[in-house]
């Protein structure tokens, strides 16, 4: 049963509280991890955190292959669980089981304009990915209030992101200070959590690593696939010879070797420039570390694998719990904006 009673002011918590999440557009990858599930999963223990699977935003660049979400999210929650999120410390739910977010959305939909939305870099880059100039959908132009409504519904303090998310945070402590100053002070102006791990470049030496390029590592890839996609990397061009001298900084497996073989690294770098270490010893180097640090999330995610039903429980009770929080906050918002005519029906009934 839902705590429906009327409620005046925020509502004190013990720890302060964190977002995070992913778009479910495939299984996570290694830059996922060292970009943020690493992260999620130290700061669980500190924070009441919140992990979203954003599967409504992932329809705003998949809408024509819906069916495709279900696969995703379970993958998405899957590789979570693996690496260290505890569904005991963490809420793990999912965005479109929470109805919450949708009315909150609507609701900021009214305090931003379109030529802010337009001018987010974000929205710029990730259009010209997709082709969106001429034809963007509305729900992709509109998708960083969506992402505000994520990030305020459970009155989240702390945003875990990577520099090129900042835009998205900015915009939405923009409309939690108008709404605040508009109507009442009810919601909480969240702060990003700046990570400052670089982003990890694609095997093909892109500075973007996706399922799309074809060009990453996953979390759940079994040994003999991470090896070939390590062989087939690309590193420095310059290099004809293994005695040539290396540029280790245009090379995209000493990339690799930064993020997840720190205390070899130097060795590596040292042999590279000198042209001591050939381009195929250093990837055979990167495997055995790759496949060691993997060693313990693969039996993990396999048992999660062979009972699928257990995540879907997680991600149930996730998300009811994340119903419940956005449930109080929206008590707070009707409240504020004078549109609370008469008593709710509970949030959740029957709908789990």
């Amino acid at each position: 049963m839902l705590d429906r009673q009327r409620t005046t002011g925020i509502i004190p918590q013990m720890k302060k509280r964190i977002l995070t999440g992913d778009r479910p557009t495939g299984p996570l990858h290694l830059g996922h991890y060292v970009g943020s599930v690493a992260n999620r999963v130290k700061l669980q223990h500190d924070y009441d955190t919140f992990i979203i699977i954003a599967d409504v935003q992932a329809l705003t660049t998949n809408f024509d292959h819906p069916e495709k979400l279900r696969q995703d999210v379970l993958n998405v929650a899957m590789d979570n669980l693996a690496c260290g999120i505890n569904p005991d410390k963490s809420t793990l739910f999912v965005q479109s089981m929470v109805p919450e977010i949708a009315e909150l959305t609507m609701f900021y939909s009214m305090l931003v304009n379109v030529n802010q939305l337009l001018h987010n870099p974000t929205i710029k880059t990730e259009a010209a990915q997709h082709h969106f100039e001429e034809k963007m959908p509305y729900g992709f132009l509109g998708y960083p209030v969506s992402q505000a409504a994520d990030i305020t519904f459970c009155r989240a303090h702390l945003v875990p992101v990577g520099e090129d998310q900042l835009p998205h945070i900015e915009l939405t402590r923009k409309i939690v200070r108008k709404f605040n100053a508009m109507y009442a002070s009810v919601l909480v102006e969240p702060e990003a959590k700046i990570s400052h791990v670089s982003r990890l470049v694609g095997l093909d030496g892109s500075t973007k690593m996706s399922k799309s390029l074809n060009n990453a590592i996953y979390i759940s890839d079994p040994p003999d696939a991470l090896k070939r996609k390590v062989e087939q990397a690309v590193t420095d061009p310059a290099r004809i010879h293994p005695k040539d001298k290396g540029h280790p900084e245009v090379c995209a497996v000493f990339a690799y070797h930064r993020a997840f073989n720190p205390k070899g690294t130097p060795d590596i770098e040292d042999r590279c420039r000198k042209g001591t270490i050939g381009c195929v010893q250093c990837k055979r180097i990167l495997i055995d570390v790759l496949n060691s640090f993997l060693e313990p999330i693969r039996p993990r995610r396999a048992d999660y694998e062979k009972h699928p039903d257990e995540v879907w429980d997680i991600l149930k009770a996730g998300s009811a719990r994340a119903r419940t929080e956005g449930a109080r906050t929206m008590d707070l918002v009707r409240n504020a904006i004078k549109i609370d005519y008469f008593p709710f029906p509970e949030a959740g009934k029957g709908h789990f």
